[in-house]
């Protein structure tokens, strides 16, 4: 378990309503100071539209919010996902990245649709939205999580955990993926907006030969070594990874709140990142800020 300060803990990955989380912003932020947390990360997927509202709560409820971002890539056969901090949010540039990888997103969800169809499952994308209960904003984007809860609301499976591993999960007859962006493009993309890159819960990818090839070809700032996904094993793996590279640790839940009564991928607070985290991210993210004006 990493080292923890009770003035200084930070859970550097959750997502919220803005991508596949099931809370407001504003509720994670909340749920963070119920928990004792110094502060969190919102790090939605290919998008920042909950940071605003979340900084805003943190005022409110004095909790130090990072703002981030989960920004979704592929290499060797697999999906892989780089965190940013502390990027510059007024940055157009990023903003019309991000919106092309939505757009992705969104095609390959009209994917997954067409293939649970053939394989004779009823759902539509008009049933996915309409599950959300309120307008999909433009920033806003559906994923995987969005499309299981109407599977189980259907009756086709019990749970998340169930539509995942039977339909959803990568390899499954429902998965689908589109050509996206290589992790090194992202860890520019998020340099070059001015923020720290971090190579999001490496253990997931079953593929340490990748990893330490994206490390040394992206070069980003930091590795994810404690997630909720994470084994004592994993995180030893990783931290050494890290010490080895020089990179920073961090470390998050990657809460998304709760469905059909299970947390997932871990509680908020589940996994937090060592201390002296958050300013070592902000040190990192303004040497790019440097970089960028020379």
């Amino acid at each position: 378990m990493e080292p923890q300060s009770a003035s200084d803990r930070y859970d550097l990955h959750s997502h919220t309503q803005a991508s596949d989380g099931m809370n407001k912003p504003a509720e994670n932020v909340k749920l963070a100071k119920e928990k004792g947390l110094t502060g969190l990360a919102i790090t939605d997927h290919d998008t920042v539209a909950g940071i605003e509202e979340a900084l805003k709560a943190g005022k409110e409820f004095g909790v130090d919010v990072v703002p981030g971002i989960e920004i979704s890539t592929r290499a060797g056969g697999k999906d892989i996902h780089v965190l940013g901090y502390f990027l510059n949010l007024e940055d157009q540039r990023l903003q019309e990245r991000l919106s092309r990888l939505r757009s992705v997103r969104e095609e390959r969800n009209e994917l997954i649709i067409a293939k649970l169809q053939q394989l004779g499952l009823e759902i539509t994308l008009e049933e996915v939205k309409a599950g959300l209960a309120r307008p999909l904003r433009p920033e806003e984007s559906l994923g995987r999580p969005h499309i299981a809860d109407v599977l189980v609301h259907k009756g086709y499976v019990a749970d998340m955990r169930e539509a995942f591993d039977r339909y959803l999960a990568e390899g499954k007859p429902g998965y689908a993926s589109l050509p996206r962006i290589a992790p090194e493009e992202a860890i520019a993309w998020i340099r070059e907006g001015g923020g720290a890159s971090v190579l999001a819960h490496p253990g997931l990818y079953g593929d340490d030969d990748l990893v330490r090839s994206i490390l040394e070809g992206g070069k980003p700032d930091g590795i994810e070594v404690y997630h909720s996904d994470h084994g004592p094993e994993e995180e030893l793996r990783y931290a050494a990874m890290a010490e080895q590279y020089g990179l920073i640790v961090t470390g998050g839940s990657d809460y998304h709140g709760e469905r059909q009564g299970v947390v997932f991928h871990g509680d908020l607070g589940g996994r937090t990142a060592p201390p002296g985290t958050v300013e070592r991210l902000k040190q990192a993210a303004a040497a790019a800020r440097r970089v960028e004006k020379n």
